[in-house]
C-alpha cells in the first residue's frame, strides 16, 4: 500500500485513517487537550477517538507525551485546555477515583502494589463502593460482612485466573516484576471496568511471563472490554492491536490499523526505531501467513 492510498475501513473508523479520524462507536474522546510544564508543551492533542470494544495501542518514542496523556485522561493530572469525554460524559476536572467509578481504570508503568499488604489484600482494595469504608458503618460488621465475603470471592476468582492464587497470602513485596504486573491488571478488574488503560504492560517483564500477560490483554477484549495501552514492543503491537495511534512531541501524528501504520516509512524511521528481533506472533499465535509461521 502506498503512503497516499486511503486505508480501507476496519469497521472501527469513518473515512480515511488519519490523525483525529472519527470512530463508529468511540468510548473515549479527547478534544484540544494540552498540557505544558513551564515553557515545554508535553501534550497537544487536537482530537482523538478511541474505538469501543477494540485494542488500541498508543506508540511513540520516549518523551512523546504518552504517559502524560494517560495521566490527563485518567484524572491523575489536569490539562491546561481541552475536553475529555468517557462514554459520553465529560471527565474534565474529575479526580482519578471518580473516573474509575465510571468504568475507566488504568495500570502503571511502575506498578503501584502496596508492598506490605498481601496479594489478596491488594486485590480487595481494588473493589469500589465498600460499605465498611465509612467510619460509623465500619463499627457494625453486620452491615459490611456479606459484601466483604463477595469481594473476597471475586478477588480469589481473579487470582486463580491470573495464576496468582498460590501467592494470595504473600506480601506483594515478594512478587517478581512480572507478577506485580499481573497483580495490577487483576486488581483493575475488581471494578468490572469497560475501559482498561495499560501503561507499558510488558516493561521489565520476564520473558517467561510475557505469554501470560499477552493472553490476558487479549482476554479483556473477548470479555467485551476496551483496551488502550502504551507499548514500545512493536511486534506485540502488530500482533494484538486492532488500531494504532502514533504520538510524537505531544501530538498525534498518525492513526490506523497496525500493518498500514507500520508500512509508512516516515513513521518507521521517526517513531518505531530499529527492527526488533523477537517476534511475539509465535507467542500469541497470530503469525501472518506471509511469514510462514516462522520467527523473523
Amino acid at each position: 500500500m502506498s503512503n497516499n492510498e486511503p486505508v480501507k475501513s476496519t469497521g472501527l473508523h469513518i473515512g480515511d485513517a488519519k490523525p483525529g479520524v472519527a470512530k463508529k462507536d468511540p468510548i473515549l474522546v479527547a478534544d484540544h487537550v494540552t498540557r505544558s510544564f513551564g515553557g515545554l508543551t508535553a501534550v497537544d492533542v487536537e482530537h482523538l477517538e478511541v474505538p469501543r470494544g477494540a485494542i488500541t495501542a498508543l506508540i511513540g518514542p520516549n518523551g512523546a507525551g504518552k504517559t502524560t496523556f494517560f495521566n490527563l485522561l485518567t484524572g491523575f493530572d489536569t490539562p491546561n485546555t481541552g475536553e475529555m469525554h468517557f462514554d459520553g460524559k465529560s471527565v474534565r476536572g474529575m479526580r482519578s477515583h471518580q473516573i474509575a467509578k465510571l468504568g475507566q481504570v488504568r495500570t502503571f508503568q511502575l506498578t503501584k502494589a502496596l508492598s506490605l499488604l498481601t496479594v489478596l489484600e491488594n486485590m480487595k482494595l481494588g473493589a469500589g463502593n465498600q460499605l465498611g469504608e465509612g467510619i460509623l458503618k465500619s463499627l457494625i460488621p453486620s452491615i459490611w460482612r456479606k459484601q466483604e465475603a463477595e469481594i473476597e470471592e471475586r478477588a480469589i476468582e481473579l487470582l486463580n485466573r491470573f495464576k496468582l492464587s498460590e501467592k494470595k497470602d504473600d506480601f506483594a513485596a515478594s512478587l517478581s516484576g512480572g507478577q506485580r504486573k499481573l497483580l495490577e491488571m487483576a486488581r483493575a478488574l475488581m471494578t468490572n471496568p469497560s475501559l482498561v488503560m495499560l501503561d507499558e504492560p510488558m516493561a521489565g517483564v520476564n520473558p517467561a511471563l510475557t505469554e501470560s500477560l499477552l493472553g490476558h490483554v487479549l482476554d479483556l477484549k473477548k470479555e467485551g472490554m476496551t483496551v488502550l495501552f502504551v507499548e514500545h514492543d512493536m511486534h506485540m503491537v502488530r500482533h494484538i492491536a486492532d488500531w494504532v495511534v502514533v504520538m510524537a512531541e505531544g501530538k498525534i501524528v498518525a492513526e490506523g490499523p497496525p500493518d498500514s501504520v507500520m508500512e509508512e516509512q516516515a513513521v518507521i524511521d521517526a517513531y518505531l526505531g530499529s527492527h526488533q528481533e523477537t517476534d511475539l506472533g509465535v507467542v500469541t499465535g497470530r503469525v501472518d501467513a506471509s511469514e510462514g509461521g516462522e520467527k523473523q
